[in-house]
């Protein structure tokens, strides 16, 4: 792409890295969907309101619903937000913050999103923990049944 593949009145979409501002819905919702457990604080005038951990349930857009944040479950609605500011921390992670004019969600990755090579699959212990639950459960479902046939 070169400068003439933009009109005079049409600036390149920005490139943002590790901080910055982001006020495309779509681009703040690409950086949240993959952040699944999160320590969040809710900030009035810069003062903590509310604070905990939690998982993101879901990101959406959508102009008639809310975003929830109960019971460790956060539903992020970006319509109740005007933009998200990148901040980086001292370790080199990156946080969120959901910003609407005085009020503030910020929200502090507590898994790491980097490439891990076993990453997305299981391991052993795991797999056999996951089948011993599935056996059981279904002998449990035998037993009971064989307890009431006649």
């Amino acid at each position: 792409m070169n400068n003439s593949d933009y009109s005079a009145n049409q600036a390149p979409p920005p490139c943002i890295v590790e901080s910055g501002i982001v006020v495309y819905k779509q681009d703040m919702q690409r950086l949240l969907t993959d952040i699944r457990r999160v320590r969040y604080l809710h900030l009035l005038d810069e003062r903590v309101l509310n604070q905990g951990e939690g998982w993101i349930k879901e990101v959406f857009i959508d102009p008639h619903r809310s975003t929830l944040v109960a019971n460790h479950h956060l539903y992020l609605n970006l319509q109740s937000f005007d933009y998200l500011k990148l901040e980086p921390t001292p370790e080199g992670d990156t946080y969120f913050e959901l910003i609407h004019e005085n009020r503030q969600l910020r929200l502090i990755p507590l898994t790491s999103n980097i490439y891990q090579p076993n990453s997305g699959s299981l391991d052993v212990a795991t797999l056999e923990a996951m089948l011993t639950q599935v056996l059981s459960a279904k002998w449990d479902v035998q037993l009971d049944d064989d307890e009431y046939s006649f």
